[in-house]
């Protein structure tokens, strides 16, 4: 996968994310960028919605780091043992930070 388009992916990820935010946060939404996932706005749980924002802000962390090991020459390495992260796993996941055995072992820690 190219460098082009990785950032193109990485960069609609993280406007998704921000669209998705403004509307959990119950900011007003651009008529052009509504989407199925407004009906989230409509939420009146906050402790859902709380959790939402939550994973919403560790998936534009992820993403932005991505952005960052793009911009440092390091993107598709495993930030833990410097193995590359297999294509396939970029093309399902292009924010993944490990190898599958890195990311593995990191989950079974928690």
């Amino acid at each position: 996968m190219d460098v082009a388009t990785v950032r193109m992916r990485l960069e609609g990820m993280l406007q998704e994310i921000d669209r998705s935010i403004r509307v959990l946060k119950g900011e007003p939404v651009p008529p052009h960028e509504r989407s199925a996932a407004d009906g989230a706005a409509d939420l009146f749980d906050t402790d859902r919605v709380r959790a939402m924002l939550h994973v919403a802000g560790q998936q534009r962390t992820a993403v932005l780091a991505a952005l960052k090991r793009l911009d440092d020459g390091g993107y598709g390495q495993c930030v833990d043992c410097g193995k590359p992260v297999p294509e396939g796993r970029l093309e399902a996941r292009p924010e993944a930070a490990r190898c599958v055995a890195c990311q593995s072992r990191t989950e079974r820690r928690r």
